[in-house]
């Protein structure tokens, strides 16, 4: 049979690229309020991303990694129509895993997917670009066939992209990405609850910053200010949490997401798991008994190629980036892609083109769109401002004691014209990364300080404690006038994992 949904209003034309146009709009269980909606699972998502190499590192104990693939649960890869029509890839050496969290728990059935992050690794495993979707973006959706019921789901217009998951299983949700980027997806992994614990505390737990204390009761999240090492219920909450960071949306949400999956990452590459057999058996038998995957994910080779994809990136070529988003016109509450920005980002996924290190692209001229459709033109660049009008203090968080490093970089900025620019002594707490706080209306003066120093964007935040601009130096700033290169993104949102960033609570 056919599940059909009913027409919600008027909206706006697909998005072009696709390949076909949809008759059907979404149905009420694909929309509702951003609030009424809890917080969710992801650091199953998160750690499966990590667990791609850890897994693969078993595939050199040979027995070891068959007993490890008998606890994979499998689904279909793309259960989406006409989805074989599709081109072939042009590189087929690069990879792509789209990984997916849900918010199963208890034996209940989940229809959405909570996180939606694809993986792309590279063919001659220079780089890994993560790409995420957030749950709240609308997109054409296809037509997908359930494999075990039949269910038929029809295409759609404009649907929410983590509802595809009920339309039939993960393979849907491959279709749909699929379409969006111009992919064909290689693989997906599947995770829920269970992994979430399990792994945080197998890790011994993952570094998080924070700049205020942060205590939320609807995810559990209850976390001093400064850095924590955070496992079991604590890292579940810290990535969850929809109230407690940016401006309590799933924006601020994936950031924090990023944040941990970069720390996570270094923590990994600096302890040496990867070259720890034991270890690296403990931590996948741990993660595969709580993964759906393709079939094609747990060949034995597979797995071992992705050891060489992932061991040896530098930590400056891992990005975690978002796709570029706009307003919805017709619901705040709803996201829809700002093409504009998110075609060359997935003409570089195309190509196997790394993201970091790039120019950041710029729209056509002859494209114009208004904020809230399918489409949106980027913002142009700020003119540069007369740095003597721009106040800015310098805060010392390096290590709780002074260190002078407030006066020297307000000395330097003095040299360079900033002459508001003032040491303001120790700040109140201390950082592993340093941060530019701005308050309303200061956005482009702080990121003028950003791009003088430069101090990455990701490591610049919108504050309501602060007046004008304020840069807490952290440990990663202790010499010299300009932080290292830790990889440009090119304009878009995300971080490195080179990158060390703090989150701010929602409210600041």
């Amino acid at each position: 049979m056919t599940a059909r949904r009913a027409a919600t209003g008027p909206h706006p034309s697909a998005p072009s690229g696709n390949r076909r146009r949809r008759q059907a709009v979404p149905g009420s269980r694909h929309l509702g309020s951003r609030a009424a909606r809890g917080g969710h699972p992801v650091l199953a998502t998160l750690a499966v991303l990590l667990s791609l190499t850890l897994v693969s590192g078993l595939a050199f104990a040979g027995i070891q990694l068959m007993r490890l693939q008998s606890n994979f649960d499998t689904k279909p890869l793309n259960i989406g129509q006409g989805q074989d029509q599709f081109p072939a890839d042009t590189n087929t050496d690069a990879m792509q895993i789209l990984v997916l969290g849900t918010d199963n728990r208890e034996g209940q059935d989940s229809n959405n997917s909570d996180v939606m992050m694809l993986v792309n690794m590279a063919a001659d495993r220079s780089h890994v670009t993560v790409v995420s979707f957030p749950r709240d973006l609308l997109v054409p959706l296809p037509a997908c066939t359930d494999p075990e019921s039949g269910m038929q789901y029809q295409e759609m217009a404009l649907g929410q992209l983590n509802g595809a998951l009920g339309n039939g299983g993960p393979g849907c949700t491959v279709a749909a990405i699929n379409e969006l980027t111009g992919l064909n997806v290689d693989h997906f992994m599947m995770a829920d609850f269970n992994a979430v614990k399990e792994l945080s505390n197998t890790l011994g737990g993952v570094e998080v910053c924070v700049n205020q204390p942060v205590d939320d009761p609807l995810s559990g999240l209850n976390i001093p200010a400064g850095v924590s090492s955070v496992q079991g219920d604590q890292a579940l909450a810290f990535l969850r949490t929809r109230h407690g960071f940016g401006d309590g949306g799933d924006e601020g949400r994936i950031k924090a997401q990023q944040s941990f999956m970069a720390s996570m990452v270094r923590k990994v590459q600096g302890e040496g798991t990867l070259n720890n057999l034991p270890r690296l058996y403990s931590i996948a038998e741990t993660v595969t008994k709580n993964l759906t995957v393709d079939e094609g994910l747990t060949d034995v080779s597979t797995l071992i190629a992705l050891a060489g994809r992932l061991k040896d990136v530098d930590l400056g070529n891992v990005a975690f980036v978002t796709v570029p988003v706009a307003p919805y016109a017709l619901d705040p509450n709803r996201l829809v892609l700002d093409e504009a920005a998110a075609k060359p980002l997935f003409d570089r996924l195309v190509s196997d083109q790394s993201v970091t290190g790039g120019e950041e692209a710029e729209a056509p001229a002859s494209e114009t769109a208004t904020p809230g459709t399918p489409s949106a033109t980027p913002a142009q660049a700020p003119e540069t401002i007369d740095p003597a009008t721009i106040p800015v203090t310098f805060l010392d968080g390096i290590s709780g004691e002074p260190t002078g490093r407030d006066a020297e970089l307000a000395r330097y900025l003095l040299s360079e014209g900033f002459t508001q620019a003032v040491a303001g002594g120790l700040s109140q707490g201390t950082t592993p990364g340093t941060q530019i706080f701005y308050a309303y209306g200061y956005e482009e003066m702080a990121n003028q300080v950003a791009a003088e120093l430069n101090i990455p964007a990701s490591q610049v935040a919108l504050s309501a404690v602060v007046s004008g601009v304020v840069v807490q130096v952290g440990a990663d700033f202790t010499t010299g006038t300009a932080m290292d290169e830790t990889g440009d993104l090119g304009g878009l949102t995300g971080q490195t994992a080179a990158q060390v960033t703090c989150q701010s609570a929602f409210g600041y």
